[in-house]
């Protein structure tokens, strides 16, 4: 299916969800620069590693953090992950999951983190 897509000259956006660690090697058989990873709780080195040689990757703010953290928590994860995600470009920040509730102020300080720190 992913393959007929590309053929077709789509780009598909495949969720990871949960922890894809163990398929990391096994995702980047498909042909260089024609997917997109969206992922949920997988390590971002390890994907920025593999897939992320193959394919763009993306994700991986956690719901939880969004809901209970602070906007201080939000904007350090945002760092981090971009700084381990982003070197190099093909990245996109973005939730690991799709969220439809959260703090209005940590949704806003992951924006705003992202367009003052991600910046490449």
């Amino acid at each position: 299916m992913i393959l007929g897509l590309v053929d077709d000259g789509r780009i598909p956006l495949l969720f990871a969800e949960g922890r894809y660690g163990s398929r990391l090697e096994t995702v980047m058989d498909l042909p260089k620069g024609t997917t997109v990873w969206l992922f949920d709780q997988t390590d971002m080195a390890r994907a920025k590693e593999t897939v992320g040689t193959v394919a763009c990757i993306q994700g991986n703010v956690p719901l939880s953090l969004l809901h209970a953290g602070t906007p201080s928590d939000v904007s350090d994860y945002v760092r981090r992950l971009i700084d381990v995600a982003g070197a190099g470009g093909g990245f996109i920040l973005d939730m690991g999951a799709s969220g439809d509730s959260g703090k209005d102020e940590n949704l806003r300080a992951m924006v705003k983190t992202t367009k003052e720190y991600g910046v490449y």
